[in-house]
């Protein structure tokens, strides 16, 4: 490992857990700005989708500019997009503001999932090779987590409940500021940013053939991710009988922290067989939180959704590690917004169509749909495998 590159391993992949932190930050809020703010499911859905378009606007249109700007600046960027965010989203008392901090925290997102996960990979340590493709897959569900459940802590025990969580984040973001101004830069300046902005996604080759079942297997989570980071404080509330902040952010952590550890396991067999198997299992998992979920039993409902989240974890790092295994590292930014270009699509969607369905049928009933949505992502997955296995088999 060269001089200075542990240094820009550590302050991307602590950056990246940030940024995702502060991204969940206002979720155990939700409930007050429902309750002192008049803010209806529509505008908590709404603010869900605009983060989503948000990621995937940075990542369709910044994906490659780290290519020429370089990973710093790019990295610096997302870092300073998501304080202004946190600092929007201190004035919190409408609509307005939430959806403006959110898209702000969407960009900031796809931003940091291009440059800081590429330089993550420009400088992991060599004899892990899965390491990269668990932080990749893992990092924003485990920063996600760390910020729900410190910002539902700080919302029932801590004064200043709309103003201390956000405080927090903005010192974590100027840590990681000077962090990443020490790191080595792994890429030169070099012509071609203005032509980057081009809306593209990039695919080589090497990862053509391995996109379709990954792209399954990034549509599905992620989109029951969307669902519990628009509606865990209502679930919490109107399912399971809580309306504490803690209990709203535990909903929400319940699938998204237990996925570091299905990562960790992910490295322990091929990277297909993460894949198909994790898929497998967050199937199954996502039936029993629907029983649980009707049937009103939290403890239950935590269990089987942690086991979701572990399957998740594995299915993901999988899936991450087909598409960059043998891609070039100039390919590496493009590929990367490709997986996440795929994966916050395949969660706004189903969010935003989950949105207006609440208005009609109960939160129970929408959460089928998701059943439904990965029972069949499971079923084209395995379909996939097969037809894949059948190609390369002798004949």
């Amino acid at each position: 490992m060269k001089q200075g590159e542990g240094v820009s391993f550590v302050g991307a992949s602590l950056s990246l857990l940030v940024i995702y932190a502060a991204s969940a930050t206002p979720i155990p809020l939700y409930g007050l700005y429902r309750e002192a703010d008049n803010l209806s499911y529509g505008d908590l859905s709404l603010s869900a989708v605009v983060y989503f378009v948000g990621a995937v606007t940075a990542l369709l249109v910044f994906g490659r500019l780290s290519n020429h700007l370089g990973r710093r600046p790019v990295s610096l960027l997302a870092l300073l997009l998501t304080a202004v965010a946190c600092i929007v989203l201190m004035t919190v008392h409408s609509a307005e503001p939430l959806l403006i901090g959110r898209l702000l925290q969407g960009l900031s997102c796809g931003l940091a999932s291009t440059a800081m996960t590429a330089w993550l990979v420009d400088t992991a340590p060599a004899s892990r090779k899965w390491l990269a493709p668990a932080i990749i897959s893992c990092g924003p569900m485990t920063g996600l987590t760390l910020g729900g459940f410190s910002s539902g802590a700080m919302v029932d025990f801590a004064p200043l409940p709309r103003l201390l969580p956000f405080i927090v984040m903005l010192v974590l973001l100027l840590a990681c500021a000077l962090l990443l101004s020490v790191g080595r830069e792994t890429v030169g300046r070099h012509k071609g940013a203005i032509a980057s902005l081009r809306p593209r996604v990039a695919m080589p080759a090497a990862a053509r053939k391995a996109y379709p079942m990954a792209a399954w297997a990034f549509v599905c989570t992620w989109a029951l991710g969307g669902f519990y980071q628009a509606f865990g404080p209502a679930m919490a509330r109107e399912q399971l009988h809580s309306g504490s902040a803690v209990a709203a952010a535990l909903v929400f952590a319940s699938v998204m922290a237990p996925s570091l550890i299905g990562a960790w396991l992910a490295g322990r067999v091929t990277a297909v067989k993460a894949q198909y198997l994790g898929m497998l299992v967050f199937t199954a998992a996502l039936a029993c939180v629907l029983l649980a979920l009707g049937r009103g039993q939290l403890a239950v409902f935590l269990g089987a959704s942690a086991i979701a989240g572990m399957a998740q974890g594995a299915t993901l790092t999988g899936s991450i590690q087909t598409l960059v295994a043998e891609i070039a590292i100039e390919e590496r930014a493009g590929v990367l917004a490709a997986i996440y270009a795929t994966s916050y699509t395949g969660a706004a969607i189903p969010t935003l169509i989950a949105g207006q369905l609440a208005t009609h049928f109960s939160l129970l009933q929408v959460a089928m749909g998701y059943g439904v949505f990965a029972c069949v992502g499971c079923v084209a997955l395995s379909w996939l495998l097969l037809k894949r296995r059948a190609l390369t088999s002798p004949a």
